[in-house]
Parts: C-alpha cells; structure tokens; sequence
C-alpha cells in the first residue's frame, strides 16, 4: 500500500464558525513524505499538522506557531483520515476552517473532486502495541491494541433528546460515507448565546449544526441519524487522532471523551515507544488496511 495524496488542486468557500467570515479553502498535492501543511495565505505561514503544532482544545483542535493559527480542524481532519490522505497542503485566507454543513460530507465530496493518487512511496501507519487510557473524573479515551481500527463511543448527555448513545464504527472508508461522515456537530441554544455575546460563534446557525433548547431539537428537519450526536464525536476523534499524521491500527474506546483529552492521548501514546510503532505498509502485511480504502 502506498501514501495518498489527491490528483488535483480544488478550492470551495464557506463561512468561519466563530467569526461567521467567508473563508476560501484551496487543497493541493503534495509529493511523498511531505505530511500534511496548512498554509495561512494572508500571513504567509506554514504550519504543519503535527502533535506540537496543537495550541488549544477546548472548544475545537487548533493547530498554530506563534506567528498564525488555524481552528476548527477536526471535521476536515476526519475526512482526510477516512481517505488516507498521508500528504496534502491546505491553504486558507483566514484563522479556521470552513464550517461547511457542521460535518465532513463536504469535504469528502471535495477530495471526490479533487481524486487521489497514489505515490510512489508506502504507507505508513501508526500500530498501538500496549493500552494507553487518559481520564478526567469518570471521562476517558483510551487506544489499545488490535488488528484492526475501530472507534468506540459513549456519551451520556442529561437532555431528552439525547440522553445516552453509544455507537462502534469499524474503520472503511465506504463505512465512514454512510454512518459517519453526514453526523453534525450540535449545541446548545443557551450557551451559543453566551458566546456569541464573546464575539464567538458568530457563523453558527442552524444550517451548519445541530441546535437544541432545553428540550428538543430545533432544526426542522430533524437528525440524520438517530443517534447523530455520538456518531459526530466518533467523526471528531477519527480527526483528532489523525493530528498524529497517520491511520491508527488499534481499537479506539471513549466515554465522554473532548477535543482535550484526544490531545492528552496522543501526547502519552508518543511519550513512550513501547506504546507503539510506526510501520511500513511496504514491509509488513497488514490485511485491515488492505482493503480500508477500496
């Protein structure tokens, strides 16, 4: 299996989540081993998706140096890790990623637009060989070893239209279009008041999320999905373990889990090598992602 990048450059414009600005999104190829740049064309910075590039979690992934940052980066993220893209620049005029819909169905049409290529280099992939589990209170994320990738969630929300989910995703590509990638993200009324009075959340609406009052639904289409809320948090880990910069071959399990504690686990996988090891798709068989991406 060799690295992916796409075939061809392709742009879309859509509106920032938190300054409700119009932001133009360009995707281009990159050559093997180059990873994945995220490139702010009105600062003329670089910022590589990378680990140490993570400047805050708390209430989406931002990745930044002290020159720039971008945020809102996980639903994008979570459609490259379904494609397994491993090299791709990403460039924007503005400080987030489009919000698009509040999932990742759009950016997986615009990497159908755009096609991918294989190169002429293989595939790596990041195999977890010893369990590594991060918690707050009773909250977890964990990643343990297997043969396969699987993402597993539970949330347990006191709301009536929500209340406690729990879903598992074996990790296809073709999987991911149907059961996980149309999930939206969602938020509460009360509280998008609150940050809209900070200057945040400005973009948001019902046309690129899930609202909800104290006691149901407000968009008048209703849910995708019965159970659409823990499906987009399975949507926002695939994107917050792809900050790693590789598909992960291990059993992916949460209760509650955040934007915060996916850093928090990446950061203690990488902390020790016996948790895992990088392997080369060239050199070891791995008949899981042999057929992950057909």
């Amino acid at each position: 299996m060799y690295q992916r990048t796409i075939k061809k450059p392709v742009e879309v414009v859509g509106i920032g989540l938190h300054k409700g600005e119009s932001i133009r999104l360009r995707i281009e190829p990159m050559d093997a081993d180059s990873g994945i740049l995220f490139y702010r064309a009105d600062l003329g910075r670089s910022i590589p998706l990378k680990i140490e590039s993570v400047l805050d979690t708390r209430m989406a992934t931002v990745i930044g140096t002290p020159d720039g940052f971008v945020s809102t980066i996980e639903h994008f993220l979570s459609a490259l890790y379904a494609y397994g893209i491993d090299n791709l620049r990403v460039i924007l005029e503005g400080n987030e990623m489009p919000i698009m819909d509040g999932s990742a169905v759009s950016f997986c049409l615009l990497l159908d637009e755009a096609g991918i290529r294989e190169l002429d280099a293989p595939k790596r992939i990041l195999r977890i060989r010893r369990s590594v589990e991060v918690r707050d209170g009773e909250k977890y994320v964990r990643l343990e070893p297997s043969d396969e990738a699987s993402f597993d969630f539970t949330i347990d929300f006191d709301h009536p239209a929500i209340g406690k989910q729990r879903y598992r995703f074996d990790f296809l590509l073709r999987n991911y279009r149907e059961e996980i990638a149309r999930a939206r993200t969602f938020g509460f009324a009360r509280d998008i008041q609150v940050l809209q009075s900070q200057n945040l959340a400005l973009g948001a609406s019902l046309d690129n999320a899930i609202g909800l009052d104290d006691q149901k639904v407000l968009n008048s289409e209703g849910l995708r999905y019965p159970d659409e809320f823990v499906r987009h948090k399975i949507l926002d880990a695939m994107g917050d373990m792809m900050v790693t910069g590789y598909n992960i071959l291990g059993r992916y399990r949460s209760f509650a889990g955040s934007h915060a504690l996916n850093h928090e686990l990446t950061k203690a996988v990488f902390a020790e090598s016996a948790n895992y090891e990088i392997v080369s798709l060239a050199a070891t068989r791995v008949s899981h992602y042999e057929r992950c991406f057909a």
